[in-house]
């Protein structure tokens, strides 16, 4: 699974990227995480509120930090 985390680098971007690995090392997902932080990759996804997610090219979340609820969803599906 291929996700990027769309974000300049604020607090909440971390802390998804973060919360993103927690739930896949606790789940037993293996994920391939990229931060992106240059405006342009962002602009290209269409996403106008960070923090972005995209997991497999799809833009499934923006603006502020997901819940762990939707993390492990989306790393079930």
């Amino acid at each position: 699974m291929d996700i990027k985390v769309l974000g300049t680098g604020c607090a909440n971007c971390k802390n998804t990227i973060a919360l993103i690995d927690q739930v896949a090392q606790a789940n037993g997902v293996t994920v391939t995480l990229e931060k992106l932080e240059d405006l342009r990759d962002i602009a290209r996804y269409g996403v106008m509120r960070t923090p972005g997610v995209v997991i497999d090219g799809k833009v499934v979340h923006a603006g502020g930090v997901p819940s762990r609820e939707q993390v492990q969803g989306w790393l079930s599906a």
